[in-house]
């Protein structure tokens, strides 16, 4: 645009549409369709959903995958085919099974997301000789030249070109960083220091903040300033739920890349034997690794958020915001238009001595009536649609209008006169409004009038808005002379208060106390008056344990605010940026923190949140930003999503500490057989094939419901919590086989006598221990109990299957496993049984240790 910065503004919009090839009455719909083909959608590519061989490529880069593809090589090195072969299977499979959960989840999340697709209001012509029209067209097929409309709350669609503009304010803090609306202008042609500065340019990822404009698109998809920007700045922050992933991978990590030594050197060091045992210590390696957690993350997510989509209608717009969400105990919300539907109802008429007095609510029913009747308003005042809501009709049909005399902001007063019901040839003004102003005009002892205020305050202490109403009858011939006087005079009778409270949302209370039950706690950010805030939280029913005001909020240094929220249950009188500050105070305290929120002002606390959540007709910017959207109404969906993420993230703990307990057992018991006995334990391919079996079975806990109770506390990954876990059953699992050893010593006579059948039992016995790990460690065994198995329990089935079956089979021969005797299971199942009574006393203690 430099280049026609000279010239004058008309002449400088000239080029820019002979540029565009574009006109002010924008592209007909043939030319919108070709640029479309040849431009491509209005997307960054960055957002772009990836193909399938691009997802299996990304998954070669999966850390677990890249440990198993260095041991793979480690073995072909030392021409171990048959272990490399299996590696490279196992490598295969579980890249596979990612790529493919991870492209229907993309699939998925992307029909979602057009279920609250953001749309922008285009102007465009069916032919070059008809008029323009304006219709709604999704933001992907906006095209360079197209001439577009925006209005507050709307995204900036592409980058833009103003050609019209009134009073017209955006945000665009995503480019610049600067959190105040900034001023743009179609007529404003001073030369700025860059693009950004340019008032007549606007780009994608502002939104407007105020005014409205209409605009011709100058660039969309990879070629607008936001996408250079994304390029420039590379991938976005880990989320908390990828952090605790990602610091448990690298734990496991390390272990797996530091067995092949310790295995080699001891086995050097005890038995004297030197790289032949290199193999064994591989597959040892790869017996550590949980390899497919990457796909059963996937899986539990993309379930997780197919099931709210289409049971509760919520969408998920990023799959890791499901966990975070389960994760959440700390829920903060903006009151108006979430908690409130920002419209207020009657809440009590109240006579002179603060008793209620349905009398005083006709007379202000009345007045409202006639009011709309007789004076050129297009709609009610919010407030008199209150008192007409509340109103009983036949009542209102006994007073006969005369005149209104509409609000007035000066005096604060509006007033109705009407015929006296029962009295002929009497009118009666009804005057109502500003308790301060009508208690003025009242006859009255200033001993009263005193006493009305308190009332009034008291009510308005209680977080209500309070109108006061009074009345004054005239002789009906003498009311055309009289009637400005006397509304504005003194004299009047008064009848008393009439209290107004915010309008509930209808799920709202519900919705606060399900998230109570399930250990999220609630609070309120509001820009209203700290009373009203309080008011419309003990209408739902939170409890409030402390409010804190801006202007207190302001003295507070980050770790005082830190502590003090806390305690603080609404904080009032909030700007955006008071939204956030107390959002990462919180963050700072240890929460994981969710944000509820529909308006542009909300956005900042929105994105900083851990879990940012927008109702589907929020502002479209606030919407286009949340993790989570509620395509409804209703607010008892929040409730759903944190239970079908406590329920993800909790079968996601379970595969972890199941899996890795259990292999952490067998790898212990494996090292120290391989130090006792003269031959290895298992050959190589039998651990691998063990492996592999295990990791096929894990794959139901994607599947699994788990207990009841875990949706009731939040499902926190923690990192030392999990390796206790693993350590103390892995010990436990260990303890298992090497009792093995001494049944396989004694049903053989002598561990050396039949090295295949003590490679076939102890092969038997580990997919058996870990079948038998699985149905007992579960944490939805006691929710099955007397129901039909469920998915664990069947692949459990499946697993010991296996253990039991191959080593007889003719797949058992080329793997150097032999049919076992019949003393062996004997006396298998009684290891197998003691086992079984070890595992539920160890997991009440450790979960007993917890609770502490």
């Amino acid at each position: 645009m430099s280049r026609t910065s000279a010239l004058d503004p008309t002449a400088a919009l000239l080029a820019v549409f002979r540029e565009l090839d574009s006109g002010p009455r924008g592209l007909t719909e043939a030319q919108a369709e070709e640029r479309l083909t040849r431009c491509g959608e209005n997307v960054i590519p960055d957002r772009r959903d990836p193909s399938w061989p691009r997802l299996f490529a990304r998954s070669l880069r999966d850390p677990f995958t890249a440990v198993l593809l260095f041991l793979g090589l480690l073995s072909a090195a030392v021409v171990a085919w048959g272990t490399a072969s299996v590696i490279l299977l196992l490598v295969v499979v579980s890249c596979v099974l990612r790529a493919s959960g991870e492209h229907r989840a993309d699939r998925s999340t992307a029909g979602l997301r057009r279920l609250v697709a953001t749309t922008v209001t285009v102007q465009r012509r069916a032919h070059d000789d008809t008029p323009p029209a304006t219709r709604e067209i999704p933001v992907e097929e906006v095209v360079p030249g197209d001439v577009v409309r925006l209005v507050p709350g709307d995204l900036i669609p592409a980058d833009v070109r103003l050609l019209r503009s009134t009073g017209l304010t955006v945000h665009q803090a995503a480019l610049t960083g600067e959190s105040a609306p900034v001023e743009k202008s179609a007529a404003d042609a001073r030369d700025a220091r860059g693009a950004l500065q340019d008032p007549r340019l606007c780009f994608q990822g502002s939104s407007v903040a105020a005014g409205n404009a209409t605009a011709v698109v100058t660039a969309t998809g990879g070629d607008t300033l936001l996408a250079a920007s994304h390029r420039r700045t590379g991938k976005p922050p880990a989320t908390a739920f990828e952090r605790s992933v990602q610091g448990v991978s690298w734990i496991l990590i390390r272990f797996a890349l530091l067995t092949p030594p310790l295995v080699l050197m001891a086995n050097a060091a005890f038995r004297g034997r030197g790289l032949e045992t290199l193999p064994f210590a591989v597959a040892v390696a790869v017996g550590l690794t949980p390899e497919m957690l990457p796909v059963l993350v996937t899986t539990c997510l993309a379930r997780g958020a197919a099931l709210l989509a289409r049971t509760h209608g919520v969408i998920v717009r990023r799959l890791p915001a499901l966990h975070d969400i389960g994760a959440m105990d700390v829920l903060c919300v903006d009151k108006t238009g979430t908690l409130t539907q920002d419209r207020p109802v009657l809440d009590r008429a109240l006579d002179a001595d603060g008793h209620d007095d349905p009398g005083v609510l006709r007379w202000a029913a009345a007045a409202a009536w006639w009011s709309l009747q007789l004076t050129d308003l297009p709609a009610p005042d919010a407030l008199d649609e209150a008192l007409l809501a509340a109103a009983d009709e036949d009542a209102l049909m006994a007073y006969d209008g005369v005149t209104a005399l509409p609000f007035d902001p000066a005096r604060r007063l509006a007033g109705v006169v009407v015929r006296t019901p029962g009295r002929l040839g009497t009118h009666t003004l009804i005057t109502k409004g500003a308790v301060d102003a009508v208690l003025r005009r009242c006859a009255l002892s200033d001993d009263e009038r005193a006493r009305l205020h308190d009332l009034a305050d008291a009510q308005a202490a209680d977080g209500v808005r309070v109108l006061a109403v009074a009345t004054k009858e005239h002789p009906a011939e003498t009311w055309t002379r009289s009637s400005s006087r006397s509304s504005s005079g003194t004299g009047l009778t008064f009848r008393g208060l009439v209290t107004f409270r915010d309008d509930l949302a209808p799920t709202a209370a519900e919705a606060l106390a399900g998230l109570a039950d399930r250990g999220v706690t609630v609070k309120v950010l509001t820009g209203d008056h700290p009373g009203t805030a309080v008011r419309s939280c003990r209408d739902l029913g939170v409890p409030v344990a402390g409010v804190l005001t801006a202007d207190r909020l302001d003295t507070l240094t980050d770790p005082e605010l830190t502590e003090l929220a806390r305690s603080t249950t609404v904080f009032a009188r909030c700007t955006p940026d008071h939204k956030t500050r107390v959002v990462r105070a919180l963050q700072a305290g240890g929460h994981t923190v969710g944000f509820l929120g529909d308006g542009v002002n909300d956005l900042p606390a929105l994105r900083t949140a851990d879990v940012g959540i927008a109702p589907r007709d929020a502002a479209g910017v606030t919407r286009e930003n949340a993790d989570l959207v509620l395509a409804g109404k209703d607010l008892t969906a929040i409730g759903h999503a944190v239970a079908a993420g406590r329920h993800a993230g909790g079968n996601i703990a379970t595969y972890l500490r199941i899996t890795l307990s259990s292999n952490l057992g067998n790898v212990i018991a494996m090292l120290s057989a391989g130090l006792l006995l003269p031959f290895l334990p298992m050959l190589p391919a039998q651990v691998l094939v063990q492996n592999l079996s295990f990791d096929a079975a894990q794959l139901a806990f994607a599947h699994d419901r788990p207990a009841p109770a875990a949706s009731r506390r939040p499902s926190v990954l923690r990192p030392r919590e999990l390796l206790r876990f693993i350590v103390g059953f892995g010990t436990l699992n260990a303890v298992a086989d090497l009792a093995t050893f001494g049944v396989l010593a004694l049903a053989l006579r002598g561990p050396g006598d039949d090295e295949a059948l003590f490679h076939s039992g102890w092969f038997t016995e580990n997919l058996l221990t870990q079948a038998l790990v699985m149905v007992l460690l579960s944490p939805g065994r006691g929710a099955r109990h007397g129901r039909r198995p469920g998915p664990v329990t069947w692949s459990a089935a499946g697993l010991t299957a296996v253990g039991l079956l191959l080593p007889a089979s003719p797949l058992g021969t080329p793997l150097g496993l032999s049919p076992l005797p019949a003393v062996y299971y004997a006396l298998l199942a009684a290891v197998l049984a003691l086992y079984a009574v070890a595992l539920p006393m160890a997991r009440t203690r450790y979960e007993r240790r917890a609770e502490d």
